[in-house]
């Protein structure tokens, strides 16, 4: 049977992406010394250590943009060893891998005009471009050296390629040989897959830009480890960044939304923060956020966040900005809604941006992020190091495998537990953020829990009801400690889950996140029904601290009354959905605009097509915070 596996088209196939891996970090050193002025390497060693973590993304890469030449190589055609199907073979591995090679030399020069990698968003800029032509032949003569750089390093790899050649067999049309070709074709196959998605693990999304921060003590660091078909390959399906050509009235944009704000309502303290970030913990299932939806058989499950929200501000008719767990984090912290793609996921994210976690630390506060799920999952640690979170404190920092939920990462309760007691270490003024993972699919609960919540009639409710209840261990122990008492606590979540009301199946609804405000003092308390959403975090917290100095933000603060007009924007299906006033206005970002009435949340009845001046200035009020999203992030603008 042996003689039937291939070995040596195996060991051909391995050595041939192993050149590939060869290169690109061949082409990862010229990219350092062309831009070592802008990158500012320390030591040989934090290169290589650079260049080590960018084996993950060079794999990502590789494996693309050679899916065709490894399918090729390694399919039982029974032909494979032939001449002719080798020369072929050489024609597919060099045109495909020179072609994604050569961006990487383009960012020996052009990043020290936008610093960062070439995304795809390269694409929209050469496009207003007329004289794409003439550009082409003056790089050429002015950059001649990367040119004679790259076909150097092509003919060295022809020449390297060349040394390992596949010895023609004849090969019998039996089962034999099927069957063990069958056997690699999927063993290779799943290797790849794990290799394109960045690893195994259900709990982590494929890797993306931002993933690469997690590596990093300084921003551009990312760039080392990062290369440039990566970041084309990744960003490939990110084309909505790019600027909007609305006309609109300057002075919407200034009054209305005010995109730098300043407030000087209250005397400068420094409280701690905390703010919690619940997965999928939508506005349905608290019993507090529902008291007045009249939802026939409602029912509960989150019977110690009700009592709090006695003792708290809440706002029962608040919104998340984004609709995945990543949207989340960049809407609460930064203020930075995602719609129809990631904010994190576009090309832009990588820049200076202000947020909670900046002002903050302006005034002395030590900053913190807790996740506990695998360290860098869900791209939380390069976002986090981007917004220059001082500690970030993971399932590796918890270090107990046994409190693992075998599925995302550390149980609520434990992990909350483990957040109090490393808040306990700290200095005062802190502002920490945790980001929970229990409440969600499998739907499961610790099996010493199991039968202690009710599991009501969706998958959810028990998870929910766990949650519930780590959230109640960590007030009663936290309470206990000195730190407790001049605390801000902020309450919410990353965005909805499953449903078991027809009122939260409506398409405003599957948004529909819960906000609370608690303060240990019981200085702030009481049910707020006007419109909220995720990004009015941001601008809240710096309103409520006194806070005076001008910040960038297109939320408004939830507890300033003289504030903007309440309102919330997101995106659903195809279209951004703003809701202000008496109207839901659904924009699809060119032309097409509609109009609904704000009790109608399930958008089934549109209004007149002759709208009234409410309609049309919530119309210009989406299309100029749209038009300012995007100036914003593209500029690189951000940090006011």
């Amino acid at each position: 049977m042996i003689k039937h596996i291939r070995i040596q088209e195996y060991k051909a196939l391995i050595y041939r992406i192993l050149l590939v891996y060869a290169f690109y970090s061949f082409v990862r050193i010229l990219f350092t010394l062309f831009n070592l002025k802008f990158l500012k390497i320390d030591s040989l060693g934090q290169f290589l250590k650079l260049a080590f973590h960018g084996l993950t993304f060079d794999t990502t890469a590789i494996l693309y943009v050679n899916s065709l030449f490894i399918l090729l190589s390694i399919f039982p055609l029974w032909i494979n060893t032939r001449k002719g199907y080798q020369t072929v073979l050489l024609y597919v591995y060099f045109i495909t891998n020179l072609i994604a090679y050569a961006t990487n030399f383009i960012d020996f020069i052009y990043y020290k005009y936008i610093y960062s990698r070439t995304t795809i968003a390269i694409l929209d800029i050469a496009k207003h471009e007329s004289n794409k032509g003439n550009m082409f032949f003056r790089f050429i003569v002015s950059y001649w050296y990367v040119y004679l750089l790259f076909f150097i390093t092509a003919f060295v790899w022809i020449k390297l390629y060349k040394l390992v050649k596949v010895q023609e067999e004849k090969i019998q049309h039996n089962w034999k040989y099927f069957l063990t070709s069958k056997i690699g074709v999927i063993i290779i196959l799943v290797l790849s897959i794990g290799g394109i998605r960045g690893d195994f693990k259900k709990s982590t999304r494929p890797i993306n830009l931002i993933d690469a921060n997690q590596y990093v003590t300084k921003p551009q660091h990312a760039d080392i480890v990062l290369n440039t078909p990566f970041a084309l390959i990744r960003t490939f399906r990110t084309t909505t960044f790019q600027k909007v050509n609305y006309t609109i009235n300057d002075s919407v944009l200034k009054n209305q939304i005010q995109p730098i704000k300043q407030y000087r309502n209250y005397p400068l303290t420094k409280p701690n923060i905390v703010v919690f970030i619940t997965e999928s913990f939508g506005r349905e299932y608290w019993g507090c956020m529902n008291k007045n939806t009249t939802i026939p058989g409602f029912k509960s499950y989150t019977p110690f966040l009700d009592e709090l929200a006695k003792e708290s501000l809440i706002f029962t008719n608040a919104y998340a900005n984004g609709s995945k767990s990543i949207h989340g984090m960049s809407s609460v912290i930064a203020g930075i809604p995602s719609f129809r793609d990631a904010f994190t996921s576009s090309p832009y994210p990588n820049q200076k941006i202000q947020s909670l976690v900046s002002c903050l630390k302006e005034l002395g506060y030590d900053t913190s992020f807790f996740h506990g799920a695998p360290n860098g999952s869900m791209g939380f640690m390069g976002f986090g190091n981007i917004l220059g979170f001082d500690h970030y404190y993971g399932k590796t920092e918890f270090n107990d495998d046994t409190q693992h939920d075998g599925v995302w990462g550390i149980w609520d309760e434990p992990f909350m537990q483990f957040m109090k007691k490393t808040l306990d270490q700290k200095k005062t003024p802190f502002f920490s953020t945790i980001f929970t993972v229990s409440s969600h699919e499998p739907y499961i609960v610790p099996k010493k829990y199991e039968g202690k919540f009710p599991k009501g009639t969706s998958p959810m409710h028990q998870c929910v009801g766990y949650t519930d209840y780590a959230f109640k261990r960590f007030f009663e122990e936290a309470k206990k400690q000195p730190w407790f008492k001049n605390t801000i606590f902020i309450i919410t979540a990353d965005h909805t889950n499953l449903t078991a009301y027809p009122e939260y199946d409506k398409i405003v609804n599957r948004q529909a996140v819960p906000i609370l405000i608690y303060k240990p003092d019981r200085s702030l308390k009481g049910e707020n029904s006007d419109l909220a959403q995720q990004i009015d975090i941001y601008p809240t917290l710096l309103d409520m601290i006194g806070y005076s100095k001008p910040f960038r933000s297109w939320g408004r603060s939830l507890v300033n009354k003289t504030d903007i007009m309440p309102f919330a924007i997101n995106f659903n299906g195809n279209s951004y959905q703003l809701q202000r006033g008496n109207y839901f206005c659904t924009f699809d970002g060119n032309q097409d605009i509609h109009f609904y009435d704000k009790n109608d949340k399930a958008l089934e009845k549109e209004l007149s097509l002759k709208p009234n001046q409410e309609m049309l200035e919530t119309a210009e009020i989406c299309k100029a915070l749209i038009k300012d999203y995007f100036d914003r992030i593209i500029d690189k603008k951000l940090a006011q």
